[in-house]
């Protein structure tokens, strides 16, 4: 399979998919496969290995093929409804551990600090906001989406990993519907940010298999869902609260400025592991 792929993917990555499709198929990892003495596919198992593969060769991500894709340690299921997790995401998550524990140890050394829960805007496959539960039992967690395919994921991960989380379907960009929503301290978020004009630059696996919706946003607007996450902060965030998203690599300056005209304070913003400026965080 790995030769099948290395027209599409570089050669570590078809590796990677071409063993993580084995492993799915027989339950083996690589080093087991390897020390046991090689046997034949069953038959069913070949079938399905072929179907697998042809879905591959037709750009679906493996992710989607397999109806799987690990986010923190946990694994998730995905589907074309969904965007697949990226590892800057877990990062993103981390930094939001990090902040909320360091509220919390502001308030234990005797500062008054409310208490409030947090919002996931875009939750997708919910992997965001189910993480964030299950690491934080004691904080409220609402997550929303304007997509019911995405919430019916999102719903099927958080029963699986028994996460308590509320979710509600709503469109985030229309203020009305921030009423229905409880007082909110946190709010962590990828939103869409890729200007549609980039789209060709993308891979196929990309571009063309994950939902649009999850991904792209009008050229002529390319920080629409950073105003709408600003104002909300502005009329709705708790005080102390902070907003951790995030950015565009190229709009990283463009963001700080939307939040500091919305009245934000302490804004940060942080590189990913590539170094490429992706995350934004800032309090009001």
């Amino acid at each position: 399979m790995t030769t099948d792929l290395t027209p599409l993917y570089d050669s570590r990555e078809a590796a990677l998919i071409a063993d993580w499709v084995l492993e799915h198929l027989t339950g083996l990892r690589r080093i087991a496969r390897l020390t046991k003495p090689a046997e034949p596919l069953s038959d069913p198992i070949l079938r399905q290995y072929y179907i697998y593969r042809s879905e591959l060769l037709a750009h679906r991500p493996v992710q989607y093929v397999l109806h799987e894709s690990w986010f923190a340690g946990l694994r998730f299921f995905v589907d074309e409804n969904v965007l697949i997790p990226r590892p800057e995401t877990e990062e993103l998550v981390e930094w939001a551990l990090g902040t909320i524990a360091a509220s919390d140890a502001t308030a234990s050394a005797g500062s008054p600090t409310a208490s409030g829960a947090l919002l996931d805007v875009g939750t997708g496959s919910g992997c965001i906001a189910i993480t964030l539960a299950r690491k934080l039992p004691s904080v409220p967690i609402h997550a929303c989406d304007i997509s019911t395919g995405a919430l019916h994921i999102a719903q099927k991960n958080a029963a699986y990993l028994g996460a308590h989380i509320s979710f509600r379907h709503l469109d985030f960009l229309d203020h009305q519907t921030w009423t229905s929503l409880p007082p909110i301290r946190w709010l962590v978020s990828n939103p869409p940010y890729i200007p549609a004009n980039e789209r060709s630059t993308m891979a196929p696996h990309v571009a063309d298999a994950e939902p649009a919706l999850a991904l792209f946003v009008p050229d002529s607007d390319p920080l629409v869902f950073y105003y709408a996450i600003a104002e909300f902060a502005r009329r709705r965030l708790m005080p102390g609260g902070a907003v951790l998203t995030e950015i565009h690599e190229g709009m990283a300056d463009a963001v700080m400025q939307l939040f500091k005209s919305a009245g934000a304070t302490g804004i940060e913003i942080r590189k990913d592991l590539m170094g490429k400026d992706r995350m934004i965080k800032a309090t009001w």
